[in-house]
């Protein structure tokens, strides 16, 4: 990390009164981005702070008490289209803002706060796209080897805001609490339930996924115990392998693929006793609200987007070929099927123990030691 020197002078020259943050377009790289809103905050007390972001990742940033707006878009289609005016540049000429933070890098993004006139442009300097920045700032030596929430922190430091130790966070209200609540009662859980919380797939690709049949295994190895409910999440894309784990299981399992909006999905996922996941989104939302979790990493860089300052395991099995950042795996998939049921189950086992009140399960099998 490098720190500016004690004597440069401040950037802008003066404090900004209306903020805007492009948040990134992926749902878990969204929720890493939160705490740089809460710095900025605690930075700029007065200033009206916005959230820019496509649709999908709106939902999330409802309730977060550090913004004051949030302006949500649909990407128009093509990359110079009539649309992008009605639909970006021209609210942003209106919001008349003074300090633009861009954490995403595309060439796109700048662009339309160049022609959206926000006032002072900070991002990293990506994709040649440096002229269209006032503040253009080289990506961190060690990118590939630190945290992408640090990285996201890094982009503040010429504002004078220091790496903090901010985690990720979301926010929500008791109402969507007690909606959840609701929503198990009609599968017959209650508070007496442990409640295991499974997340089989992932948007960017296979190769990300653990093998559906041990999802399976998995699923029929906990449910031995008579208070566990296993509830299985997924999106309408991923609804169909979902359906496929789920097929002929018992009514200790649950099926909601398909079936929930993005904030009921936060809730319950904050509901769950443990969580399950592949690195996904649902991962760092349950990693935000503090929802005990094991996630199996095989494509990707668990050092750079694992969990961020959470309760539970990350399984990862450093095969040589990993991370490779594939969508679909090329040779045997080494990765994910060198990950065992009994090695997540035993994970599991060592997060939800506190909460069982029962030492034996089905037939006297014990669970919990």
């Amino acid at each position: 990390m490098v720190n500016m020197p004690s004597n440069s002078a401040p950037w802008p020259q003066v404090a900004p009164k209306n903020i805007l943050v492009r948040l990134p377009n992926w749902l878990g790289d969204a929720v890493m981005a939160t705490p740089i809103l809460r710095d900025l905050r605690q930075k700029f007390e007065t200033a009206t702070i916005t959230a820019m972001c496509q649709s999908n990742v709106k939902p999330l940033l409802e309730q977060d008490p550090h913004i004051d707006e949030i302006v949500a878009f649909q990407r128009p289609s093509g990359w110079v289209h009539q649309a992008h005016r009605t639909t970006i540049i021209e609210p942003l000429q209106l919001g008349k803002y003074d300090l633009g933070i861009l954490l995403t890098n595309s060439f796109s993004s700048a662009w339309w706060f160049w022609r959206g006139k926000v006032k002072n442009r900070l991002g990293y300097a990506a994709n040649l796209r440096s002229w269209l920045l006032n503040k253009a700032v080289s990506f961190p030596i060690d990118k590939e080897k630190q945290h992408l929430v640090i990285t996201y922190k890094m982009l503040l430091e010429p504002l004078g805001i220091p790496v903090s130790n901010t985690p990720p966070q979301l926010y929500l209200i008791e109402e969507e609490m007690q909606a959840a609540r609701i929503i198990l009662a009609e599968f017959g859980i209650t508070d007496r339930h442990i409640v295991v919380g499974i997340n089989p797939g992932a948007a960017y690709g296979s190769a990300k996924c653990w093998l559906p049949e041990r999802f399976k295994e998995l699923t029929l190895k906990l449910i031995e115990h008579p208070d566990v409910r296993v509830v299985f999440f997924g999106d309408s894309t991923g609804a169909s392998l979902v359906n496929e784990i789920c097929f002929g299981m018992p009514e200790e399992v649950i099926n909601l693929a398909g079936k929930t909006r993005l904030r009921e999905l936060m809730a319950l996922i904050k509901s769950c006793s443990a969580f399950l996941t592949n690195d996904s989104g649902p991962m760092h939302i349950a990693a935000a609200f503090g929802t005990p979790l094991v996630a199996l990493f095989g494509s990707t860089s668990d050092v750079k987007t694992g969990p961020y300052s959470y309760k539970g395991k990350v399984i990862h099995k450093h095969t040589a070929c990993s991370p490779c950042y594939k969508r679909i795996c090329p040779i045997d998939f080494r990765c994910m099927t060198g990950i065992s049921v009994e090695e997540v189950y035993a994970a599991l086992q060592g997060l939800i123990r506190p909460k069982d009140k029962l030492k034996t399960g089905k037939n006297g099998i014990s669970m919990y030691g």
